[in-house]
């Protein structure tokens, strides 16, 4: 058993090593040299010097020759194109062909033993070119941003954020980028005033206006989208958005009562069974036949339950204030019931499920005030409100 237990594990280990040299010379046919390269080296890196690993040696080889010459081909291409769309392209395949070479150094010397020699890679020094490329390319996104921003609109400011995101990452803190990148979040983010209303005839309690109007909590402050309950002068805001509540309505207190009555069968010792002629019965032990005996009992109960409702109906407003019309009306309306149940047990509470026991409360409990009833409702309304505001979407 222990045998085959090492010739099966010894298969397996030939069968994956078959199937990665096969992904390499796929990966090699098929034009993806940089995968065949990642391929190889990943196996030679656990045993370069060994006779299995022997195969991906010249396959490394080759797969980096192509990709070198591919590289080399797109970049006198580039060279001749005067479109600056060409330079991006330019630095990067710069960057990964530094990359390239500089996965393959730490694994030399490699030896390919059936051919007697070392395996040749014709290595650059590419800073030089990295650099060069890299500062054609940043003094491009950078003069052509600030063209750009001076007349973008929102979606616009948007793409040249990315741009110079994309310059920060490559040349971090090149001339004025920072300020540029600042300048396009301001230009596309939307800057939304959101007030609240009151037109119900009643009064909101405080804490709920101020949750209400707190959008911090929401969680729908995005990288485009600012919320501000307090008005800056400073700001020149793209929307108002109003909540106006429209109704409160609260039911008087209610207690309604009812009578229940459970009635069930449980076991209340035995009786013998008896023969024809009156004397016990018998098992084939001789012991007595008992049955169990079945009693009824009942339970009444008062049931008392404690109603109050509240709702409150409402309608998030959006305007526009570019074109002073309002875009978007939304009704929402939510409601919140308490209800309490109390009461009493007569007769056998046996009869009665240990459920219904554990909820039924001995006695009544001071009603909620109307105020934190209003309040509780404002919870559900936070949340309707906040699935709305997930789907506006603004221009």
């Amino acid at each position: 058993m222990k045998q085959f237990s090492i010739v099966l594990l010894f298969l397996l280990f030939l069968t994956s090593s078959c199937s990665s040299l096969k992904k390499t010379e796929s990966a090699i046919n098929q034009g993806d040299f940089d995968q065949a390269i990642n391929i190889a080296i990943e196996n030679l890196i656990d045993g370069k010097d060994s006779k299995r690993n022997q195969e991906y040696i010249p396959l490394l080889e080759d797969a980096y020759k192509k990709a070198m010459e591919q590289d080399q081909m797109l970049l006198q291409k580039w060279k001749l194109d005067p479109n600056p769309a060409v330079l991006e392209p330019i630095y990067e395949t710069y960057v990964r062909m530094d990359a390239r070479q500089n996965k393959i150094r730490p694994l030399l010397p490699l030896t390919i033993r059936n051919e007697n020699r070392k395996a040749r890679f014709n290595f650059n020094d590419y800073n030089s070119r990295i650099i060069q490329s890299r500062t054609t390319l940043s003094d491009y996104l950078l003069v052509n941003s600030v063209n750009a921003l001076s007349t973008s609109n929102k979606i616009e400011s948007r793409k040249i954020y990315n741009d110079l995101n994309y310059l920060e990452e490559i040349n971090p803190n090149f001339k004025n980028t920072r300020s540029l990148i600042q300048e396009a979040v301001e230009k596309g983010t939307n800057y939304i005033n959101v007030n609240l209303q009151n037109q119900s005839q009643t009064i909101l309690p405080a804490r709920l206006e101020e949750e209400l109007l707190n959008f911090s909590t929401y969680g729908i402050n995005d990288q485009w989208t600012q919320y501000h309950n307090n008005k800056l002068s400073t700001l020149d805001y793209d929307y108002d958005l109003s909540i106006i509540i429209d109704r409160i309505v609260i039911s008087p207190e209610q207690v309604a009562q009812k009578e229940l009555i459970r009635e069930k069968q449980i076991k209340d010792g035995f009786i013998y069974e008896y023969d024809t002629n009156g004397n016990v019965k018998k098992d084939s032990l001789g012991n007595d036949i008992k049955q169990d005996k079945f009693i009824t009992i009942t339970a009444n109960v008062i049931q008392n339950t404690q109603l109050k409702e509240s709702n409150v109906g409402a309608t998030v407003q959006l305007k526009d204030n570019r074109s002073s019309q309002t875009v978007d009306r939304f009704p929402v309306n939510s409601s919140f019931v308490f209800s309490y149940i109390y009461g009493s047990v007569y007769g056998d509470r046996r009869a009665l499920d240990a459920t219904y026991l554990e909820t039924l409360n001995p006695q009544a409990i001071v009603f909620p005030t109307n105020e934190q009833m209003i309040y509780d409702t404002g919870e559900d309304l936070k949340l309707k409100i906040k699935q709305i505001l997930n789907n506006l979407r603004y221009k």
